[in-house]
């Protein structure tokens, strides 16, 4: 197993949610954002970095019929399967679970939506940002919704470094995509912190 794999096995492993600075009870700007593509129902959702979010749940309480999430932490994707099934039984099965190191995922259809609030800022090397990005150009044909750390925000995050970004530096990253809107909000962790976030939306040219 690599360290990378390994730091997230044993997070999600020895911590609860609320022991964890990114748990959200409700991922309110998340949710607005995608509400502001304007998808079909029948959209592919995928959620990179998903971890135990609550994202997923929302999305299928809003009906969406065909979400993906991807995370690098078996032990983080079992316990949110498990809370999904006993949660929506039977719509569970709308939901597809993939453990992968995203800079090693090799989708097998295209995303009308690729979300991301948990993954990017992780990565650091040149190398990993390169191949997100050629997955992401590849892959997501219509919407790209993402949210990293600002350049106000936390320049470590679970003991590994990130990388911050603004809404010129993001922008320029997606370059087969338009940007729609950008904004940056607080998010207040469950131990009462605030760390600063910026997400924007993007749309296939």
């Amino acid at each position: 197993m690599n360290s990378k794999k390994q730091h997230w096995e044993t997070v999600y492993e020895t911590k609860t949610p609320q022991e964890v600075s990114w748990t959200q009870s409700k991922p309110q700007t998340s949710l607005d954002f995608i509400a502001s593509c304007n998808l079909d129902k029948s959209a592919k959702i995928i959620d990179v970095g998903g971890g135990e979010s609550l994202l997923v749940d929302f999305l299928l309480k809003d009906g969406f019929t065909d979400i993906t999430v991807l995370d690098i932490s078996s032990i983080a994707l079992e316990k949110a399967k498990k809370r999904v099934k006993e949660k929506f039984g039977e719509k569970s099965n709308y939901v597809t679970w993939i453990v992968s190191d995203v800079t090693a995922f090799e989708p097998k259809t295209n995303f009308d939506l690729w979300h991301d609030r948990a993954t990017f800022h992780f990565l650091t090397a040149p190398n990993d940002i390169s191949k997100y990005i050629q997955i992401v150009e590849k892959f997501v044909s219509k919407n790209l919704v993402i949210a990293t750390f600002s350049k106000e925000g936390a320049k470590k995050c679970s003991g590994l470094e990130v990388s911050q970004y603004n809404e010129e530096s993001l922008t320029a990253q997606f370059k087969s995509f338009k940007k729609i809107s950008c904004l940056q909000e607080d998010h207040t962790t469950p131990f009462d912190t605030k760390q600063n976030f910026l997400f924007c939306s993007f749309e296939r040219v």
